[in-house]
């Protein structure tokens, strides 16, 4: 799923609890590791590592067990795949479970996975996979296609299971079994997505004992039955979750003998035991942290570009889908002049250049350039471009002028001083915002930059004016996207929805079902190309940045590693199980083998064609994110 990018947080109690409600703030920044002053990170200062930490730890237990350690520094919002929405918890979800298609490591076209291969009928309203006969779950019984027909079913009938992938089954009609190796999905319309359907298939003979799916979070029982390349064996929140290889996984099992994702709150912390030896991997540097590991012993800085967008998001007013209005967003930003305003007063070149420090590029559309189908970037009448003296002359304009005291005033003659959410341990967030309190102080706006360990609560309550967002986009856009249609907001303001910033809008959502409904990708991609356009020009979305994934691993414990795509490519959140699939240890004798990057791409198969009609295989496929999911 898409990761929001950031993997969003927890989110407001009374949703769900498990992965809270639905929606986990949106993904709200993974920042995986980061930490580090965000003084230190505006100045480009080096924050020094430690000479005189002790010699590097091997990664193996005292049993000898080669261990993969991959810090984390977001929590893990729930192990239940229907309502997790964080990032970290999608990605553990794609090592425990395999998903119908996969995204092939190289350049993330469509390969199989739980399916070996598909068609679609001549109306192309229903589509026919072919499941494989070799994937078992890991207490021995076999998988089969009425574990994904009960899967996709649960998630239609019960709007609990529905919580972090309901978009891509809200158009199914009917989904039959007829034999183990079958699977028939019909639909009410056309959907474009039937390739790139990023929901992980569980057991039914586990998952059918389950009664409230609202509150289940999966996390008492281990080991948790799965048949994807890893087995969750443990957890404990905010400490750690652990994974052993399934030995039976039909692509081959992974080499180390265990994978641990430890979570972190202190970015410095992580680096410091990357150093250390007390970790194998951690990921989301800050650029600080990135030029002292660089000269690092034993230690590989991978900056690549990333899969994400870093944004500036505004509440548009809160309201959930039976028409009620929630939260206290600010009355001022429901005015299209004022959100103008307020991004023609954002210097996207200073936030690259002194916060990114370089390892991010000037953003533009909401889908970043890695995708280059869906690249969208304005054209040169249509750019907010960082102008003060523009952005002053819009409000005077709207009828918002300075006081006797320089203080911008709204029609209702109080002060415009707004709110922004904040995470306490992103340092991006931190210094862009103090950059945005000096640029919005000139025109005479107040900004309080409210940073905090847990933003999901006030997110979904709509206590909010503004925040800073991301997601993790995937190859095919649809989630990224579904997130700002109407069906998308909770059903009461006591619900969980998938929204990401409670906007709804006509246009908006039928550009959506369009796109969603368009096979040929060119037409598709002009149809997103203007759900993008719409939301630069509404001012509900200021994308400031496209972030480089910016990790570093020990190459004395790991030996070779699959990035995606493998030209230069990130490693931590990937649209597969890639990276931990294929990891090799450092001390492993064998060689790359079958579980190296070349073996990575060997063992996939060859690519299948989009789709077109009856009897032709499909390829294309599949959002994020969660990230994403983001």
């Amino acid at each position: 799923m898409v990761e929001r990018v950031f993997p969003r947080t927890p989110r407001r109690p009374a949703r769900r609890t498990a992965r809270q409600p639905v929606r986990q703030r949106p993904r709200l920044r993974l920042l995986l590791a980061s930490g580090a002053a965000s003084a230190a990170l505006v100045a480009g200062t080096v924050i020094p590592l430690n000479p005189l930490l002790p010699a590097p730890q091997q990664a193996q237990a005292a049993d000898g067990k080669k261990v993969l350690t991959v810090a984390v520094s977001q929590s893990i919002d729930s192990l239940s795949p229907f309502l997790a929405q964080s990032l970290v918890s999608t990605s553990v979800h794609r090592l425990a479970y395999e998903y119908l298609t996969n995204y092939d490591p190289k350049d993330a076209h469509t390969v199989p996975g739980f399916a070996t291969a598909w068609k679609t009928s001549a109306d192309k309203l229903t589509w026919t996979f072919t499941i494989r006969k070799d994937s078992k779950w890991s207490d021995g019984a076999r998988a089969t296609a009425e574990d994904a027909a009960w899967t996709f079913n649960k998630m239609m009938t019960d709007e609990n299971a529905a919580t972090a992938n309901g978009s891509f089954t809200s158009n199914f009609k009917k989904v039959t079994a007829p034999d183990p190796e079958t699977l028939v999905v019909e639909l009410n319309k056309p959907q474009a997505t039937m390739t790139a359907l990023d929901v992980p298939i569980v057991p039914k003979h586990i998952w059918e004992k389950v009664g409230d799916f609202s509150t289940f979070n999966n996390d008492k029982r281990f080991p948790i039955v799965g048949n994807g390349p890893f087995v969750i064996t443990d957890f404990k929140v905010d400490q750690y979750i652990k994974l052993k290889p399934n030995k039976d996984f039909w692509r081959g099992a992974p080499k180390f003998d265990e994978l641990v994702l430890k979570y972190y709150k202190d970015g410095d912390a992580a680096v410091a035991a990357l150093q250390k030896g007390e970790v194998s991997f951690t990921a989301g540097l800050t650029p600080a942290q990135a030029a002292a590991l660089k000269s690092a012993d034993n230690i590989k800085v991978n900056d690549a570009p990333g899969r994400r967008f870093y944004a500036l998001a505004t509440n548009p007013g809160a309201r959930s889908k039976d028409g009620a209005k929630f939260g206290n967003g600010h009355a001022a930003l429901l005015d299209p002049a004022v959100r103008k305003a307020l991004f023609q007063a954002v210097d996207r070149k200073t936030v690259i250049d002194k916060v990114f420090q370089g390892h991010a590029i000037e953003g533009k559309g909401y889908i970043p350039p890695r995708f280059s189908a869906y690249f969208w970037e304005p054209s040169a009448d249509q750019t907010i471009a960082y102008d003060p003296a523009a952005a002053a002359r819009t409000l005077d304009a709207a009828g918002y002028r300075k006081n006797g005291a320089g203080k911008r005033v709204g029609k209702d003659g109080k002060p415009l001083d707004f709110r922004i959410l904040c995470h306490a341990t992103d340092p991006n967030d931190k210094a862009i915002g103090k950059y945005l309190q000096e640029w919005w102080g000139q025109l005479g706006i107040g900004l309080k930059v409210d940073c905090l360990d847990n933003v999901s609560d006030p997110w979904l309550a709509g206590d909010y004016d503004l925040a800073f967002d991301g997601w993790s986009v995937n190859p095919d856009p649809d989630f990224v996207l579904s997130i700002h249609t109407c069906g998308a907001l909770p059903a009461t303001p006591k619900d969980s929805g998938a929204t990401d910033n409670f906007i709804c809008d006509k246009r908006y959502d039928d550009l959506y079902a369009r796109q969603s409904a368009e096979y040929d990708p060119a037409k598709r991609a002009e149809l997103v190309k203007q759900m993008e356009s719409w939301l630069y020009d509404t001012g509900y979305m200021n994308v400031m940045a496209y972030p480089n994934a910016v990790e570093a691993y020990r190459t004395d414990q790991i030996k070779s590693i699959t990035t995606m795509p493998e030209a230069a490519g990130n490693i931590w959140g990937q649209d597969g199980y890639w990276s931990w699939w294929s990891a090799v240890p450092a001390d492993d004798g064998g060689g790359s083998g079958g579980s190296s990057s070349t073996g990575v791409v060997i063992g996939i198969g060859a690519a299948v064609v989009v789709v077109v009609a009856l009897g032709l295989v499909v390829a294309m496929r599949r959002r994020s994110t969660a990230e994403d999911r983001e």
